[in-house]
């Protein structure tokens, strides 16, 4: 008990030096930021509550603006900035007036012994190092010249100190932080360590921006460099994932240059998305993005039902429909041309979930907003004919699995004509539109098409053969002169031969099987042209 005594004795001795090396020197709120939205209403509610305020550069230039006094950094340090502005806030008085443990009394000592006064807030944001890297005119020397040095010492001084120091990095939090020091004349530590937070997730997302840009220039001529940061921020929150026991968010990559994907896309009307409406959204885009003539895709569960290429769209759609009536209830449409109102006048008959495409007209509009939870997302028309080149990456149980994406067009040139039978100018057409077809489709794939119409469709399943079966009985009666397209070769002649029962009249394929001749044989002996491609379109 007494030994329990002389510590409280000493612990209320501390105390007041504590307050006491408070009270002597005013403490400050520090501004550094790229990002000025709200800066000056933050910075005036602030001087309103009794705080000064000290910044530098282009920060106090804004502040000034807004006719709010603002004390120098050189003015606090004593010290002009110099070697071209590399060194600004790079002080003791600064970093001191931030690290300080205002419970440690030797650091309140350190704090009157050197005259610093210490910082209570600290507001700071960097640059986004991807609109540096963005500008072709700079050389990766000039790039690096732009990395900052001060910013991230501060957030990170900041963050580290954090139930001393509120580190403001998102304008989002200004209203915050204000109306807390309101009510209450501090802010509360659980809002200070979740600002902390914030802090070093931007520092972690610049220094990530870097690393890439610069293993782009050191390790040159490698498409997968030896490691790699993934940089990535919340679109939005999802009510559940595949499943309603599964949690989820929409996360968008940040840094990739030029990349027009699903995360662009405005969503005009409708219920909130849910995650699997995202996925297939993106599948759907992907399908109708491939080609060049007015295309329509309605996608189920990631997988194509329907595809229809025309002169219009509203034709283009008929035709999708057409392809699977059945399964089409419940899709997902996209659309590479603009909705009109035909075509918004044939889905308003039909329950979908979600329609994308890089416009609607305002005729469209109208009809198809009179179905209240129907999603509408528009895509930017720069994203037409460009799909995003961004690794493909899988995850696997403790690591990922990372390729180029499969975005590659079919070109006359890449095709090889194996059969006697020589394809007509139709058939050709037919091939090359059910190629694009089946490359989006799980594998085993086969596609039955006619005339710019996805007839018919086996997917997912783990023999060519089944899919086929599946894909030609889904396709009926019209399979007559059509053509079929499989995403990798026959290990087998079977394909061909059920194809020849069903009128097939042309077949394009990977090839490459050690029994290709085996199916070669079997075209000639049915009359059917069969092509080669020499890319197979695996999608697992």
């Amino acid at each position: 008990m007494v030994k329990k005594a002389k510590k409280s004795k000493k612990v209320a001795e501390k105390a007041p030096a504590v307050k006491k090396a408070a009270k002597l020197l005013k403490s400050l709120v520090l501004m550094s930021v790229s990002d000025k939205s709200g800066l000056v209403k933050l910075a005036k509610s602030l001087k309103k509550l009794g705080m000064d305020i000290v910044s530098t550069g282009g920060t106090a230039e804004e502040l000034k603006k807004g006719k709010i006094n603002v004390i120098g950094v050189s003015s606090l340090t004593k010290y002009p900035q110099m070697l071209g502005g590399r060194v600004k806030s790079l002080h003791p008085i600064i970093h001191a007036g931030i690290l300080a443990d205002r419970d440690k009394e030797d650091h309140v000592a350190d704090l009157n012994r050197f005259k610093v006064r210490p910082i209570d807030i600290v507001v700071c944001n960097l640059y986004p190092f991807e609109k540096v890297i963005s500008k072709p005119e700079f050389t990766h020397e000039e790039a690096i010249e732009h990395i900052d040095v001060g910013g991230p010492t501060m957030l990170r001084a900041a963050a580290k100190n954090y139930k001393h120091v509120a580190i403001v990095v998102d304008p989002n939090d200004y209203d915050l932080i204000v109306d807390e020091l309101k009510r209450q004349g501090t802010i509360s530590l659980d809002t200070k360590l979740r600002l902390a937070l914030k802090a070093f997730r931007h520092t972690k997302e610049y220094d990530a921006l870097i690393s890439r840009y610069l293993t782009s220039k050191v390790e040159v001529g490698e498409a997968f460099p030896s490691e790699m940061d993934i940089a990535m921020r919340k679109v939005q929150s999802l009510r559940y994932g595949e499943n309603p026991h599964q949690r989820a968010a929409f996360y968008k990559e940040k840094g990739v240059k030029g990349e027009i994907g699903i995360t662009e896309a405005k969503q005009l009307h409708g219920k909130e998305l849910s995650f699997n409406n995202i996925a297939d959204l993106d599948a759907a885009w992907n399908i109708v993005n491939y080609f060049a003539d007015p295309t329509v895709a309605i996608i189920k569960h990631m997988n194509p039902c329907g595809v229809g290429t025309a002169k219009n769209i509203s034709e283009a759609y008929k035709k999708a429909y057409e392809g699977d009536p059945v399964s089409a209830y419940g899709g997902i449409i996209a659309s590479n041309r603009e909705v009109d109102a035909k075509m918004a006048g044939e889905i308003s008959s039909l329950f979908v979930e979600a329609i994308i495409a890089p416009g609607f007209d305002a005729k469209a509009l109208q009809i198809l907003k009179k179905k209240q939870n129907l999603r509408l997302l528009e895509m930017p028309k720069e994203a037409l004919r460009r799909p995003c080149k961004g690794f493909d990456i899988k995850r696997v149980g403790g690591g990922f699995l990372i390729q180029d994406p499969d975005i590659q067009q079919l070109g006359i040139s890449d095709i090889k004509i194996v059969s006697n039978n020589q394809p007509t100018l139709g058939e050709m057409e037919d091939l090359f539109f059910a190629w694009g077809g089946v490359k989006h489709v799980k594998s085993n794939a086969i596609v039955v098409a006619k005339s710019g119409k996805l007839l018919g469709v086996g997917a997912g399943q783990m023999s060519r053969i089944d899919s086929t079966k599946i894909a030609l009985e889904k396709a009926g009666k019209e399979t007559k002169d059509a053509v079929l397209a499989s995403d990798a070769f026959f290990p087998f002649r079977d394909v061909v031969d059920l194809a020849a029962k069903s009128g097939i009249s042309a077949i394009i394929q990977p090839g490459g099987s050690i029994h290709d001749q085996e199916s070669i044989d079997a075209a000639n002996e049915h009359g059917i042209a069969l092509l080669f491609t020499g890319r197979r379109h695996f999608k697992h």
